[in-house]
């Protein structure tokens, strides 16, 4: 990634992203900020899969925020830019926006939490995760 802090994914709004009105349904602004984090960690080298499989570790919300600032539209084409704002000790505080051209359609505070899946608890980061997260929160 060229800009160690700052992740930027490219979204297409379809017809199946919109409501009755032609603007992309309120829920679906949060599917593209998931997809955008999901492909942030496979460019950091995370396979979330992987971590299932080797490690039975998930990533799962444990809170957000949202502001929805404009509309987008059928066939926009949006970025979804993302940085780490924070990192805990079991979580991750992402910051995204989502941008058409220059104009801040969405902003989000997703807050993820590590979690051991057999069990449903969270729980600390594994150091090589977290060495390696750290490279990328922002200043």
């Amino acid at each position: 990634m060229p800009d160690q802090t700052c992740f930027t994914w490219p979204i297409r709004v379809y017809y199946e992203d919109t409501d009755a009105a032609g603007v992309v349904y309120y829920a679906n602004y949060l599917r593209f900020c998931e997809r955008a984090r999901t492909e942030w960690l496979r460019a950091a080298g995370f396979s979330q899969q992987r971590l299932i499989d080797e490690r039975g570790l998930g990533f799962v919300v444990r809170s957000l925020s949202a502001k929805y600032r404009r509309p987008a539209v059928l066939d926009d084409a949006l970025e979804v830019v993302s940085h780490i704002d924070s990192l805990g000790r079991a979580s991750i505080d992402f910051v995204q926006r989502i941008m058409r051209g220059t104009t801040l359609l969405f902003e989000a505070r997703v807050a993820l939490a590590c979690v051991d899946l057999a069990q449903a608890k969270p729980v600390a980061l594994p150091e090589d995760v977290r060495a390696q997260l750290c490279r990328f929160v922002s200043a």
